[in-house]
């Protein structure tokens, strides 16, 4: 009985896209193709560790490809897992990947600019409507001895059937197109295989129409090679397969560990970011190999969550095959892999950022927001972390380092200050940077939202311990190009303290205190918060995440040497107090302003556009 299906709306557009050569290498089909034959024989000898039965007479793993030219069709068949009914359904019928609307909503229509998508979502089947107008799969799940056969010309459909496909495995048959029967040359597929898929760790044979066969790949692990054996464009496509991505890797770290933990990885930073990089599972994509033989990519920590933009294999000889899944979370030669893998990725992107830092800039803004996620963890090697991060600067466009701002703080400086906010944009035209900037105080500008968090984790870099410009008595007079004389400030704060006190009865118990601040120079007020108190943008984020029911009241700093905060002081100085209403109208549109500025909500819109709207029509009148 054959079942007809619908393809979800999502493959009928990525078929089109196929189909309308998305890929602008033909060849990549193949690849494709072979590379998920590879993932299918790797799960059953992982599965066959534990139960050999699956593995059934079929004792060696393998891919066989195959060409007839009298039929025009090109087959790819594996003796790996297989699949189900359902799983040809599910994998074949849908994209079965998170992220799906991300890709949809990414998709322009354009093929060159299109390409680079097919990869990051692992739907490198559909590739094989490139060069063919049907394809036909027949796949056993191993175990089962039901065979299932799905087939589909690439439009709106395709079908469901049983088949007599009593070995497990999966077998591809690709129908050629008119124009693409260059294909069907052995030489041309045999080069292909060599070009991209000689790394495969199964042997690839070919099989001609006569039954000779002939394996066309090395058939070793590439990351158990000598280094000095594999060329660039081998790495690469190595890349390629394991990340199922067309990029090319930004940095590539081949290294054999010898002595007490012995292990050899092959790993590799992207040059571009991953759909799902945030995706709340934070899902890791480095393989773990047991003397060659694949154990899983998920549910272990042998690479920590800050560092999953890696791609590639770990292989470690010290492991027991048989190791589960469950027992490699207790298992203490794991987390000795780990701190060697986490100690020289570090070590190498910091030694790469101080070579070239406007290569290790497209790093940064790819994957810096999740390294940084390292600082917030108990166990991770923080300032080595903090080494390899770069931040932007009050000093400089471009990005900066923790040593670069050491190097250039001010007589008299004992914090490394910052500022968090949205937009690096924004942050450098904020208030609370007037008086810093005027005396030369360079401040660090922080704009992902993970760094609302590592600042209150991390108490110092260095023995300089780091401190927000928005913290309150922060004594600049002391330190930078500017030194104010003690006898100067203390005629301001006698000058400002009856304005202070008639401020406080106005706002009462909306501000926590109101204080005298030299941060500011051309601004006349600004919201400040007690040293160990939360920062505002964090009280924020935690307030619109329903993880804080209340808004904390705040300080507000006044600038004494504003012509409004003067002359507000002058007015008090004559006899006006709290009731009087020009006072207090000018008062609560400073605070409503100081809140605007840090991306606090108004307590009042309408009482605040009324003020605004008196305050222009007096101008205007007079």
């Amino acid at each position: 009985m054959t079942e007809k299906h619908t393809f979800g709306a999502e493959i009928s557009k990525l078929l089109k896209l196929m189909i309308h050569s998305l890929y602008t290498n033909k060849d990549i089909f193949l690849r494709e193709l072979i590379s998920n034959a590879s993932d299918a024989c790797d799960k059953l000898r992982y599965k066959a560790v534990t139960n050999p039965g699956l593995l059934g007479s079929d004792g060696a793993l393998k891919i066989i490809l195959s060409s007839d030219r009298k039929a025009k069709t090109i087959t790819i068949a594996d003796n790996g897992i297989g699949m189900s009914r359902e799983e040809l359904i599910a994998n074949l019928g849908t994209i079965a990947k998170s992220g799906t609307q991300e890709f949809l909503g990414a998709l322009t229509g354009d093929a060159k600019k299109d390409m680079p998508l097919i990869g990051q979502f692992g739907v490198g089947f559909y590739s094989a409507f490139i060069v063919s107008d049907k394809v036909t799969v027949e796949s056993c799940k191993a175990g089962s001895t039901q065979g299932y056969r799905w087939e589909s010309e690439g439009t709106g459909e395709f079908t469901i059937s049983e088949a007599e496909h009593a070995a497990h495995g999966t077998t591809v048959t690709l129908h050629i197109k008119k124009g693409d029967e260059a294909y069907l040359d052995k030489f041309r597929l045999r080069h292909i295989v060599e070009t991209y898929s000689d790394h495969i760790s199964f042997p690839i044979d070919y099989k001609d129409e006569d039954g000779q066969i002939e394996t066309i790949n090395k058939g070793s692990a590439l990351w158990m090679r000598p280094k000095s054996e594999i060329s660039e464009e081998q790495y690469k496509e190595f890349y390629h397969h394991i990340a199922h991505s067309p990029d090319m890797p930004w940095m590539t770290l081949h290294n054999k560990a010898e002595g007490k933990v012995e292990y050899t990885s092959l790993l590799f930073i992207p040059s571009m970011q991953p759909f799902d990089l945030f995706h709340p599972d934070r899902k890791r994509r480095v393989k773990l190999y047991v003397k060659r033989v694949f154990i899983t990519e998920e549910g272990t920590d042998i690479i920590p969550q800050y560092l999953r933009f890696l791609q590639g294999v770990i292989d470690s000889e010290d492991l027991p095959l048989n190791i589960s899944r469950e027992t490699l979370q207790y298992n203490p030669l794991l987390g000795k892999i780990r701190d060697s893998i986490v100690k020289r990725v570090l070590s190498e992107l910091k030694k790469r950022a101080e070579k070239d830092p406007e290569a290790y800039s497209v790093f940064w803004k790819n994957f810096g927001a999740v390294l940084k996620e390292g600082l917030c963890e108990a166990t991770a090697p923080k300032e080595q972390i903090l080494e390899a991060c770069r931040f932007y600067s009050t000093h400089t466009e471009g990005l900066v380092s923790l040593d670069d701002y050491l190097a250039r703080m001010k007589e008299g400086q004992e914090h490394i200050f910052y500022l968090t906010g949205d937009k690096i944009d924004l942050l450098r035209n904020n208030p609370q940077l007037e008086g810093f900037k005027q005396r030369g105080i360079e401040v660090l500008l922080f704009s992902d939202h993970v760094d609302d968090f590592w600042v209150n984790v991390v108490q110092d870099y260095k023995k300089k311990p780091f401190k927000s410009v928005t913290r309150s008595n922060i004594e600049l007079d002391k330190m930078g190009e500017m030194k104010a004389e003690k006898e100067e400030g203390a005629k301001e704060k006698t000058q400002m303290e009856p304005l202070i006190q008639v401020l406080k009865k106005i706002y009462g118990e909306q501000v926590k205190d109101v204080r005298i601040t030299h941060k500011l120079e051309g601004s006349a007020v600004c919201l400040a918060v007690e040293e160990g108190a939360m920062d505002i943008r964090l009280e924020r984020f935690l307030r619109e995440q329903k993880q804080l029911a209340t808004t904390y009241a705040k300080i507000l700093e006044i600038n004494p040497a504003h012509t409004i905060i003067k002359s507000l002081a002058e007015r008090v100085v004559k006899g006006a107090d709290d009731s009087d209403t020009m006072l207090r109208d000018v008062a609560l549109l400073l605070f409503d302003q100081a809140k605007i500025l840090e991306g606090e909500e108004v307590s009042d819109p309408a009482a605040f556009s009324q003020r605004i709207n008196g305050f222009l029509a007096k101008g205007l009148a007079a």
